[in-house]
């Protein structure tokens, strides 16, 4: 298996380091190497893009090309930084000849030159193409047997010409993932809703509002917890619970695990070992509900 450029983005290394930890020891038993560079933001591919297109596009190009100096793949752990990337690459590959030498100029100024030679991948592409079901399968020591909503986000495989990959309206892998460590993904009416992060960042009572709206689709459904592949969803689903119970005067406190976080308690990690207790909404009484 090829190593990879680790793409670990601002939001788990800075404010979710307990993440990154899961994830790199996931890798590790299932050989996936990685290796670290000197990323910048991948930048933001909403805020910054709908502000400053080009110099969205030449920061992202930046960090293609820190890649490519070394021949490596990117592998990403956040659905908005495999979007930046890839729609980064989809966008200069199109544009005119005109816009590809503004880049170039703006690139040669930190003595830069993108070539366009790399890929990249979300970390669940990883799981399912270069690791696969079987191999993840043989290494869960200890079945999760817990009933899971699980969550991909909005820009997990979405827009589908740029990403390219799973079912952008009816996303499979991380289903076939969750049941791989011995979980049972449930159905639910509100499974490819947003989690409300962005219209939160607009107005806090729209994005609790989407909240809810999820939230209460998973306990209608009768799920242990939430599984997530995205920083941001993580964050909406294990922090904001406290304020939209407040804010509806009802109480919400279903744990939401990442996906590395989940296969790492499968594969034999401790609750102690992932550092769960750094979750806002405590994971305590799943991980008695599963012996740990």
């Amino acid at each position: 298996m090829s190593e990879y450029k680790l793409f670990a983005g601002c939001v788990i290394p800075n404010r979710l380091p307990f993440l990154e930890l899961a994830s790199r020891k996931v890798f590790e038993k299932l050989g996936v190497q990685t290796s670290d560079a000197p990323f910048s933001c991948c930048p933001d591919p909403v805020g910054f893009q709908s502000t400053d297109k080009e110099s969205w596009l030449a920061l992202g190009a930046r960090n293609l090309c820190i890649a490519e100096e070394e021949g490596k793949d990117i592998v990403s752990l956040c659905n908005g930084c495999t979007q930046t990337l890839k729609a980064v690459q989809y966008d200069i590959a199109r544009a005119s000849e005109l816009e590809k030498q503004r880049i170039s100029d703006i690139l040669a100024k930190v003595n830069k030159e993108y070539k366009g030679s790399i890929t990249v991948k979300h970390f669940v592409q990883v799981l399912i193409e270069d690791v696969g079901i079987d191999k993840i399968k043989s290494m869960i020591k200890k079945p999760i047997e817990l009933k899971i909503a699980c969550h991909t986000g909005c820009h997990y495989a979405r827009p589908a010409e740029v990403m390219n990959w799973d079912d952008p309206e009816h996303p499979i892998y991380l289903r076939q993932l969750v049941e791989a460590c011995g979980a049972t993904p449930v159905d639910y009416e509100e499974e490819v809703l947003c989690c409300g992060a962005g219209a939160g960042n607009a107005k806090t009572e729209y994005g609790l509002g989407v909240l809810k709206r999820k939230l209460d689709s998973v306990i209608s459904a009768g799920a242990d917890c939430i599984c997530v592949v995205c920083p941001a969803c993580f964050t909406q689903f294990d922090t904001q619970q406290r304020a939209l119970s407040k804010m509806v005067e009802k109480e919400y406190k279903i744990p939401v695990l990442y996906l590395t976080e989940l296969m790492a308690l499968g594969m034999g990690f401790t609750p102690k070992d992932l550092n769960l207790k750094y979750h806002g909404v405590k994971t305590k009484n799943i991980m008695e509900k599963i012996g740990l």
